[in-house]
């Protein structure tokens, strides 16, 4: 039996030890599948909206990267990076005969992209970058660090709502109370009788490197995915994509496309007018002749 282009079945790849899981939506659209990549402390759930607008003419994959969501925790702290992100990925398209898919990376999730074109570009048939980029913006960095690795626990899904507001520069600024709660129930989940924060707080080990540390130069993985369709999507208000950044990774090639969501921080929803719009543009190029509407 097949779902159908709203459900999502839970499935589980392993590595490492760890099981890890992933939500499927509609196996039996033609052309590559949307593979939906999250941001640092996020999880599959925040592509649900994406996923029932876009399931039915593309198969959309969201998996949960080690340490977030339903997926397991890993005891070695240090292989919450990146590469290891990657090669998990990398993983799961063997795991489902998937040979090329258009990844769509939030934050964290467009350097696995950046990563992944570095090393197997031919499993990219193109790429929507989510408010992230080669270069990245200290003053969003230095707000995720204040709150990274930080558990967190409430009496209410009120409480969590404003949690998340807050680290979050109450941004887009037209979210209302539940709006808030409703991000908050993709971010927090229900145990031991409270409310907490959906990820493995060691996540934060890796990224809270000393202060001397030199940066990774990540052009060189940004040029690698550049040669493929990419669209890049920013945050009008984001702290960690600057526009200057933007002009820049917009004028490297000539299929590099970018777009601008109005009134919103890091990062869009992707569920956003302009957003959709621009997504829907660039998407028309991965769809077949006959599954075009």
């Amino acid at each position: 039996m097949t779902n159908g282009p709203g459900d999502a079945r839970i499935e589980t790849w392993n590595r490492d030890g760890l099981a890890l899981r992933y939500r499927d939506y509609w196996r039996n659209a033609d052309g590559p599948p949307l593979l939906c990549l999250h941001g640092l402390t996020r999880n599959s759930r925040d592509f649900e909206a994406f996923a029932q607008h876009y399931a039915g003419r593309f198969r959309v994959v969201a998996p949960d990267f080690r340490g977030r969501g339903l997926s397991n925790w890993d005891p070695e702290p240090s292989r919450y990076n990146p590469a290891t992100y990657a090669a998990d990925v990398l993983a799961l398209l063997d795991e489902l005969a998937i040979e090329q898919a258009i990844f769509v990376g939030t934050s964290l999730g467009g350097l696995v992209t950046m990563v992944v074109a570095a090393i197997q570009p031919e499993r990219i048939a193109g790429a929507i970058l989510n408010d992230v980029g080669p270069e990245l913006d200290e003053r969003g960095l230095n707000r995720i660090r204040g709150y990274l690795g930080r558990q967190q626990r409430f009496a209410t899904w009120r409480q969590a709502g404003e949690y998340v507001a807050r680290i979050n520069g109450n941004l887009p600024d037209h979210f209302g109370q539940a709006e808030w709660i409703e991000r908050a129930r993709k971010t927090c989940r229900e145990r031991d009788g409270s409310i907490m924060l959906d990820y493995d707080m060691a996540i934060a080990e890796p990224f809270q490197s000393p202060p001397d540390t030199p940066a990774t130069d990540m052009w060189p993985l940004f040029h690698s995915l550049a040669g493929k369709p990419l669209l890049i999507l920013r945050g009008e208000r984001s702290d960690l994509l600057s526009p200057a950044s933007l002009a820049r990774m917009a004028a490297v090639s000539s299929t590099v496309s970018a777009a601008t969501v109005a009134g919103v921080g890091h990062a869009p929803d992707l569920t956003e007018p302009e957003a959709i719009a621009a997504i829907d543009a660039f998407l028309r190029q991965f769809r077949t002749a006959d599954s075009v509407g």
